[in-house]
Formats: structure tokens, C-alpha cells, sequence
């Protein structure tokens, strides 16, 4: 799951931003192509508003298992980064041109999904390099079965309410928030030093999210729609400023990289793939929330049950492929559902071209290798706001639930215990270790409980499936 902010359309405007290029109908055609003058900038504007959103999963988890930012050897990082951009233009291109029957011929953007996080975090926690190769089999496995569950995907929305759907995206958020301070202050290899909450960390923290949200507010067009990874380059330049940026790893790094099937390894791990398949749910009522939004907003119509199967099966065939390859599982990203609806064009070949963009960044390893010369202070920053976009965006879900006192109770104890557990895992160190991880994971445990708490508590009644996370 992933929730960047997104500048609203100007009130005050009187025609669309298509107006003049394009008929209205036009606009409205996802088979339209604008020509290549409209739809390359277009289609790299839609690559920098989720650019900073798509690396930071790999990042953040293999900092998790210990061979992140810092470490002696950044190759296994450099790898992920390359194969984040890579594999998510792969799955962005299975949706907008489809394969078989997945893809849902709209201009959908996939990338690394954020909702698999508190799943993958305990899963590689200090294990280094060797725990990646659990969670890409893992990913392969609940890749394949999100691809079933597509094709069924309509019988389960009623189990997956606002209120549940609320609930996931906060823990998500509430989950992560510590990475953000963490990174912030100095990342994991500073803690129990002095230099572990400096001053000088947090000014480059503190530069990333004043000119992100300055962006964010006063900005127009691409300022405001690119306003992180443009906050991260203020931050970048000031680090560099004080001496805190090394290039050694680019000069060392290749010009192309082909990528390698299951490069971590394989292995199963039962905890593993448990979370990746119950994640799954979730996951897949998130596309069709996208699909949702991109058809009414912009074509002015609702999704067809065809488009809905085929980016939920898009979803799975493009984490499994993700998954074979050493990279995260993917999703649909709504910044990009927001981004189309503010140009009013919904042309898949704008998207096409900036999944094109995505793949041959993912080819040429001196762009990853750049990436991880970023300080984790300034990526700290960068983190901060976007897992705080992400609890926004589910209170924002949340608005639409009636508050009775049956609503409150499930949603309060689901809450409770998933960051109870999360926060205090030794609390139920006596159960077998799938059990445990998955527990612990946070998000999990509340979804589960929340769920089965709804279906069977009397009272329940039907609500509408939110439109957009």
C-alpha cells in the first residue's frame, strides 16, 4: 500500500488541463494515444510522483535484515533497488497492455507495495542476506495465489468493509512511523552511539520534510506532484554540502545488469508465506479501490468486472514474477490514480511509455548504486511524510464508517491487541514460530480479528467498498 500526497485540482480552474490537445472524449479513451509530445513528459511525470514511494520497501527491508545503508557490501542492496524499478514497469506494462487475462488495459501504475512491510520486517529481522531468500519465495507463493483469488475477487468485498480496509491502512502507517524517526536520527548502525540523534541528522531530516510540504503546498504541476523525491534532492545537496555524500560505489558500479531468476535463493518458510497469502486479501481490495477511482473519476463510468479481475490478477502475476527475480511484491499506486484525474487524460499508452522509463533505470545499476549514497537521514525524512500520508489516507477511509458502538468495539480491541502484540512480541514467545511472526506482525492480527469479529458479531451492516485508498 502506498499513499503520497497529491495536489487537488484548482478550484477556480474553468477547463481541463487535456483542453486544447484533445477532445474530451478523447481524454476519456484509454486506448487514445496523444502522441509522443504529450505522452513521454507525461508518462515520466507519472515515473517521479511514485519514484521515492517504490524504492523505499526494498530499502527498509533490507535494513531490516542488516545489509542496508551502511553496510560494507551494498551490492544485495544495489540489486533490490534495481529490480524494484524494474519488475514494477514489468507489472505496470502487464496492466496497461495485458496479458491473457491479467491486466486491466488502464493507465494503472504498479510498484512496491508498502502493505507487505510489517509482514517482511520480522521475517529478515538481523538475518542478513540468506533471510531474502524466505521472503522472495514467499513472494512467489502469494503472488501465485493473489492470482487466484482474482478470479473470485467480487465474493470477497463483502468481508472487507471501509472499516476494515481503515483499519489496515493505519496499522500499516502506525507500523512504519518508527522507521522514519529511526532513520531520522540515524538509522539502526548509529543506535548506542553519539552520533544516534545529532543535530546534524536531524536537519537533513528536518530539510526533506519542510521542502516537501512547501512543495506540496505552493507548488504547481510537476513541483508539487514530484514534491518527496524533490524534497530528498534538497536534502541530498545538503548533505553534500557538509560532507556526508561518497560516490565510491558508482565508479564501482556497472553500466547493466541482467537480471538473475531467484538470485537470493529458495526456501520456504511456512510464517513466510502465511502472511504473503493473507496479505493477498488486502492487496487485492486495494487494486479494485484504484481501478474504481480511475474509471469514475476520469472516464466517467464504473470499473467493468473484466478491468477489476484483471488488475487484481495483474497484482499477483507481477509480484510472482517480482518474487522469481529477488524483488517485493507489487501494487497498484493511488498517487498515480490522482495524478490522472488532476490532467484529465487517461490515455494507458502515457503509462506505457513511463513504465518503459521504469524498466530501463532498473537496467543500468550506477542509478542504484547512486541511490545508496542518499545518507539515511535524508531517506528518514522522505519516509516521514509518506507513512504519514499513509495514516492520513485511512482516516480519511475511516470518515465514511458509521460509529456505533459495535463498529467501535471491533475496531478498538482489533487495534489494540495488533499494536499490543507488535509493540510487546515477547508476549507470546511460547507459540510456534509461524504463529509468532505472524502475530507479531501488527497488521495481521487486527485484520484477522476485525474480520472475523464483523462477520459474526450481530448487527453488521452492508457498506460500500471505499472508491480509493
Amino acid at each position: 500500500m502506498t499513499v503520497t500526497h497529491f495536489p487537488a485540482p484548482d478550484a477556480g480552474a474553468t477547463q481541463p488541463l487535456h483542453a486544447g490537445v484533445m477532445t474530451a472524449a478523447q481524454a476519456r479513451d484509454p486506448d487514445y494515444f496523444p502522441g509522443f509530445a504529450v505522452a513521454i513528459p507525461l508518462g515520466i511525470q507519472h515515473v517521479l510522483a511514485m519514484f521515492v514511494s517504490n524504492l523505499t520497501p526494498a530499502i527498509i527491508v533490507a535494513g531490516a535484515a542488516g545489509f542496508g545503508f551502511g553496510s560494507p557490501d551494498p551490492r544485495a542492496l544495489i540489486y533490490m533497488i534495481q529490480m524494484s524499478m524494474l519488475f514494477a514497469g514489468v507489472a505496470t506494462l502487464i496492466q496497461t497492455i495485458g496479458v491473457g487475462p491479467a491486466g486491466a488495459r488502464l493507465p494503472i501504475v504498479q510498484g512496491t507495495s508498502f502493505a507487505f512491510l510489517p509482514v517482511m520486517i520480522p521475517i529478515v529481522a538481523g538475518q542478513g542476506v540468506a533471510a531474502m531468500a524466505q521472503l522472495t519465495t514467499a513472494a512467489v507463493a502469494g503472488g501465485l495465489f493473489h492470482t487466484c483469488v482474482s478470479f473470485f475477487i467480487g465474493r470477497i468485498r463483502f468481508a472487507l468493509p471501509p472499516m476494515i480496509t481503515g483499519l489496515v491502512v493505519l496499522m500499516i502507517g502506525l507500523s512504519l512511523m518508527r522507521v522514519g524517526v529511526q532513520y531520522a536520527a540515524g538509522g539502526v548502525p548509529a543506535q548506542g552511539t553519539p552520533a544516534y540523534g545529532a543535530g546534524a541528522s536531524w536537519l537533513l531530516a528536518g530539510i526533506v520534510v519542510f521542502t516537501t510540504l512547501g512543495l506540496s503546498f505552493y507548488g504547481r504541476g510537476i513541483w508539487s506532484t514530484a514534491s518527496v523525491l524533490l524534497g530528498l534532492i534538497a536534502g541530498y545537496a545538503a548533505a553534500a554540502l557538509m560532507g556526508r555524500v561518497s560516490l565510491d560505489s558508482v565508479g564501482t558500479a556497472g553500466w547493466f545488469m541482467v537480471p538473475s531468476p531467484f538470485h537470493f535463493g529458495f526456501a520456504v518458510s511456512a510464517s513466510a508465506i502465511l502472511g504473503f497469502v493473507l496479505m493477498g486479501f488486502i492487496s487485492a481490495i486495494e487494486s479494485i479501490g484504484g481501478v474504481s477511482a480511475i474509471c469514475e473519476s476520469s472516464a466517467g463510468r464504473p470499473a467493468t468486472d473484466r478491468e477489476l479481475i484483471g488488475a487484481t490478477c495483474a497484482d499477483g502475476v507481477g509480484t510472482a514474477i517480482a518474487g522469481v527475480f529477488g524483488a517485493m511484491p507489487n501494487t497498484s499506486f493511488s498517487q498515480n490514480v490522482g495524478l490522472i484525474a488532476i490532467t484529465g487524460i487517461m490515455s494507458r499508452h502515457i503509462v506505457t511509455i513511463g513504465a518503459i522509463f521504469l524498466m530501463l533505470c532498473g537496467l543500468a545499476p550506477k542509478i542504484g548504486a547512486l541511490i545508496t549514497t542518499i545518507p539515511i537521514e535524508v531517506l528518514g525524512g522522505g519516509v516521514i511524510v509518506m507513512f504519514g500520508m499513509v495514516a492520513s489516507a485511512a482516516l480519511s477511509m475511516l470518515a465514511s464508517v458509521a460509529w456505533t458502538q459495535r463498529n467501535m468495539l471491533i475496531f478498538g480491541v482489533s487495534l489494540s491487541i495488533g499494536i499490543g502484540l507488535e509493540l510487546e512480541p515477547e508476549a507470546i514467545s511460547h507459540l510456534p514460530e509461524t504463529l509468532r511472526i505472524v502475530l507479531t506482525s501488527g497488521v495481521l492480527p487486527a485484520a484477522i480479528l476485525a474480520v472475523v469479529l464483523n462477520l459474526f458479531v450481530p448487527g453488521r451492516t452492508v457498506e460500500a467498498v471505499p472508491a480509493a485508498a
